[in-house]
């Protein structure tokens, strides 16, 4: 049994309610909420208890505490729960400021356990993809586009997908603005026929090693039906794209397999009704999104035993970085330079 805390009430704590709602042999979640209006509307949405007052929080003796809260306080919040000596899990991302960077990571430098909860790289659809790239199907990766996640979910995944952890970089990015209707949203669809403007940002990264990625990204693209998310890591003998393996085997032969979502066993148990199959459209549900931070609270209880880290706290630094050097290049209008954390 893993116990958890979650501070705040919006959408991404919701996720953690039920979660536990949902596995109550393996999670035993609360609430901490700023009201009891929001406590009442937590335990009616997602059946978790709540609490309102930081002392009935503690008493429920959590093993770690989620700060789910928004992305502005999200550092300071859980440094707050840092200095009460506890585990904590934060949303992404870790910080906004180099400071706020610098000083979780001088708790974690002094023997703190900070997990940050990127879960991309957890969802069946993209964990298939990765496993292709460890096997070594399409060779030494050397370019990637990714158009599926914003900021620092990208960098999560361009590390990843290019094995470029540790490695300097280069950013040139360029943002604009366009007309878009809105067709769905996080509590359904939409068919007012509304249109919205909407921001997208480019960038052309290069790396210390040579490789090269392709940043790509418009918030229409978590909820719409007419704007698709894509992701292609190419190597020396094949390519990955969306839900498709390209690549020559061992006798020189083309080859095209689909790729079916992957759910490894250790964490079959989390995944609820029948395993994912195979789509010729990358689609990356909420279901999806919420079987990934199943898997990152599975792993957390391991990691505050054995300190076996789930996701590296420098990896997370990186990430969090990465936006930083994203929005200093549209603001200057010109390439900018990112060194590695550590």
């Amino acid at each position: 049994m893993f116990r958890y805390l979650i501070v705040g009430s919006g959408y991404r704590a919701k996720f953690y309610g039920r979660i536990a709602h949902e596995h109550p042999a393996q999670f035993e979640a609360c609430f901490l909420t700023r009201s009891s209006e929001k406590a009442a509307l937590m335990k009616e949405e997602t059946g978790i208890d709540a609490v309102v007052d930081k002392e009935a929080a503690i008493a429920f003796q959590p093993d770690a505490v989620v700060i789910a809260v928004n992305k502005t306080a999200i550092a300071s919040v859980g440094e707050e729960w840092l200095k009460e000596g506890y585990p904590v899990i934060l949303e992404t991302p870790a910080g906004l400021t180099n400071e706020e960077l610098e000083t979780l990571w001088n708790y974690y430098r002094q023997g703190a356990k900070i997990l940050v909860a990127e879960q991309y790289h957890r969802m069946p659809e993209i964990a298939a993809g990765l496993e292709v790239i460890r096997q070594g199907l399409i060779g030494a990766p050397t370019s990637a586009y990714l158009s599926l996640a914003h900021d620092y979910h990208g960098a999560s995944l361009l590390r990843r997908v290019l094995s470029t952890d540790g490695e300097s970089y280069t950013i040139q990015a360029i943002r604009s603005v366009s007309s878009g209707e809105e067709t769905d949203s996080r509590n359904g669809p939409i068919t007012s026929g509304v249109m919205n403007d909407h921001t997208r940002t480019q960038a052309l990264i290069t790396y210390a090693s040579g490789k090269t990625a392709v940043y790509d990204f418009c918030g229409l693209q978590y909820h719409s039906f007419i704007r698709s998310r894509h992701i292609t890591v190419r190597g020396e003998k094949g390519e990955w794209s969306d839900t498709c393996l390209r690549y020559v085997d061992e006798t020189h032969q083309p080859a095209t397999v689909p790729l079916e979502p992957l759910v490894q066993e250790k964490y079959r148990a989390l995944w609820s009704g029948p395993l994912p199959s195979w789509s010729p459209a990358l689609v990356l549900d909420r279901t999806s999104d919420e079987f990934a931070i199943k898997t990152m609270l599975w792993d957390m209880k391991e990691y505050l035993t054995t300190s076996r880290e789930v996701y590296p706290f420098k990896e997370a630094i990186e990430d969090a970085l990465f936006l930083i050097k994203l929005e200093e290049s549209v603001e200057r209008g010109c390439p900018v330079e990112a060194e590695p954390f550590v």
